[in-house]
């Protein structure tokens, strides 16, 4: 579908690789599609035993290509793939690892919640920036992160979209282990290997005992409904008018 989302598969490991390092592998709907498209046959697939995201060059993902974002929410009729990549993540049954350097832009970060395993570089910027765009988080991360890391962090996180680093992820529990970004991709195919060769139906059915995917898939299609309501909203058309124009938005005088 798209030559910026790159899969291989090796010893049972797929490895999906972000390659559109010159726009920070920001995701357009066509690379959404692709990641779904490789999640999907992971699951479909029993030679796939564990899969691995990666990005290339110095981010992990920039997050949503906002152009084509903001393409979408002019015209209802384009299909989005957003929504199909997260519920595929919400279901799967295979292990799930991520190896992220640089920033982990909105979706480069809610999607983590969905990985079994983290590796985090130094350089690992975690944002959650939806409330700078006037927007609400997607993924079911307003039920995944608290429970993950407690309401206080996560809100902080979501209301002021303020980055957290590598070290701090690692210590508040959102990544395994803090890794040398030469050894980052390593380490990630390593633990994948490891997985890899462990009973399948085992992992599985303990991965299905400690996620709800029925709640989760719940909590994703409330945030959906909310957040094409926004999307219609004057803070968020202010919002992105300012991206557009290079400037900070003003949202003082417009009623939440």
């Amino acid at each position: 579908m798209t030559e910026f989302v790159k899969t291989e598969l090796d010893s049972g490991v797929l490895t999906v690789t972000l390659a559109r390092p010159d726009k920070k592998n920001a995701i357009s709907n066509d690379m959404y599609g692709a990641l779904a498209d490789a999640v999907e046959r992971a699951e479909k697939d029993p030679a796939i035993r564990a899969v691995v995201f990666q990005g290339d060059g110095d981010s992990f993902t920039a997050g949503n290509d906002m152009a084509d974002f903001a393409a979408q929410s002019k015209d209802p009729t384009i299909m989005s793939h957003v929504h199909r990549l997260l519920k595929d993540l919400a279901g799967s049954t295979k292990p799930l690892i991520a190896a992220v350097q640089g920033n982990a832009v909105g979706i480069g970060t809610t999607m983590l919640l969905h990985c079994d395993l983290v590796y985090v570089a130094p350089s690992a910027r975690l944002i959650t920036p939806f409330v700078n765009i006037a927007l609400v988080p997607e993924a079911a991360s307003t039920h995944l992160l608290p429970a993950r890391i407690g309401y206080a962090r996560a809100y902080a996180m979501f209301a002021f979209g303020e980055p957290v680093d590598g070290a701090t992820a690692v210590s508040i529990g959102l990544a395994n282990a803090l890794v040398p970004a030469e050894e980052l991709r390593a380490k990630a195919r390593e633990a994948a290997l490891k997985l890899a060769k462990r009973p399948g139906g085992s992992l599985s059915h303990t991965k299905a005992l400690m996620r709800n995917a029925e709640a989760i898939g719940a909590q994703m299609d409330r945030e959906g409904a909310l957040l094409k309501e926004r999307l219609k909203s004057a803070e968020a058309r202010e919002a992105f008018a300012a991206f557009a124009e290079r400037r900070q938005p003003d949202f003082s005088k417009i009623a939440g």
